[in-house]
């Protein structure tokens, strides 16, 4: 009788050893698949970041590329502008110089004109 209770000790000890490697194995098994799919979708975060990062990127480069196209037009306007007044005002200079009497009658109903039309 005395190795009937040791039998079913050993027996339930056994059964319970049994059970906690099931358990662990259970619970690595599962670790390991929940590691495995965070790794993909970690992954998959990384890819879609670069992904927009690039694009990000693409976007500013084109974004400056048109801003120095506008910046050189800008440039260019400006300086055929400038180009166009320095005519003018040869011109002007010219004319004041061939004549000067016919240029200050000029002038003085100029700004009698601009005054009359300021005042009001």
């Amino acid at each position: 009788m005395n190795q009937h209770p040791a039998t079913t000790g050993n027996t339930s000890s056994s059964r319970i050893d049994d059970s906690a490697e099931r358990v662990k194995q259970a619970t690595s098994s599962a670790v390991a698949g929940t590691k495995e799919a965070v790794d993909r979708a970690a992954d998959h975060i990384e890819a879609s970041l670069h992904r927009a990062t690039d694009k990000v990127a693409a976007g500013a480069h084109q974004a400056s590329d048109k801003l120095a196209d506008a910046g050189e037009r800008g440039r260019a306007a400006y300086d055929a502008t400038m180009d166009r007044a320095d005519e003018w005002l040869g011109q002007v200079r010219d004319y004041v110089r061939e004549k000067p009497v016919q240029s200050v009658a000029i002038a003085l109903g100029a700004g009698w004109l601009l005054g009359r039309l300021l005042r009001r």
